[in-house]
């Protein structure tokens, strides 16, 4: 599989942009777990709500198990610590229920922040490396002797611009059918080139 083109210039770019969207993308996950962060200081309230209910739900239960032991009015007292212990380990639900719904949100926040952020790029970049791969790869697979140049010469004069071709040859459908091999080797160097390879050496 070819990754990078045979061509200096194309390939620095290629590189080069293959780096920054590893840096875009550790960019956008850094920005995405500040943004966690932040969100989530709003789950300290309910976490504390959380705690400090339970804390006194224990001292509660605590409390209604000592009284509870005194003879024939231990129930009646213990009731309303009872009563109590219930009512702080509501609140303590309401508060971590708060945290669980806070913490939920951060999680979303900072996955589509992280999602968006890379995308914006990728999008962009993904497809034209993919692209560029596939011809590439495709390209090198027929270029192996110098009778697969008739084919580049063809896809060449099917698919480069006219100004192009008319730097090789006035002619260059006339030339390739007269078998110039100049005019075969400029054409096909032109189409390899395009697809990020190098043309064949002379003499192969």
């Amino acid at each position: 599989m070819t990754w990078y083109s045979e061509i200096p210039a194309r390939r620095t770019r290629q590189i080069a942009g293959d780096i920054w969207l590893l840096a875009w993308s550790a960019l956008w996950i850094w920005a995405a777990l500040r943004v966690y962060d932040l969100v989530m200081n709003l789950a300290a309230p309910g976490l504390a709500v959380a705690d400090g209910a339970t804390d006194l739900a224990g001292r509660f239960t605590s409390a209604g198990d000592a009284v509870g032991g005194v003879p024939f009015i231990g129930d009646a007292l213990q009731s309303p610590f009872d009563g109590m212990a219930g009512a702080s380990e509501s609140i303590a639900a309401a508060g971590q229920t708060a945290a669980d719904a806070v913490g939920m949100l951060a999680r979303f926040l900072a996955i589509a922040l992280a999602v968006l952020g890379i995308a914006s790029w990728a999008m962009l970049w993904v497809p034209i490396r993919v692209a560029f791969i596939r011809r590439a790869t495709a390209a090198k697979r027929f270029l192996d002797s110098t009778e697969d140049l008739d084919l580049f010469a063809l896809r060449a004069m099917a698919r480069q611009p006219l100004h192009l071709l008319a730097k090789i040859s006035d002619d260059p459908a006339g030339a390739w059918r007269r078998g110039d091999q100049r005019v075969i080797g400029e054409l096909a160097a032109l189409e390899l080139r395009s697809e990020g390879l190098r043309p064949l050496p002379a003499g192969r």
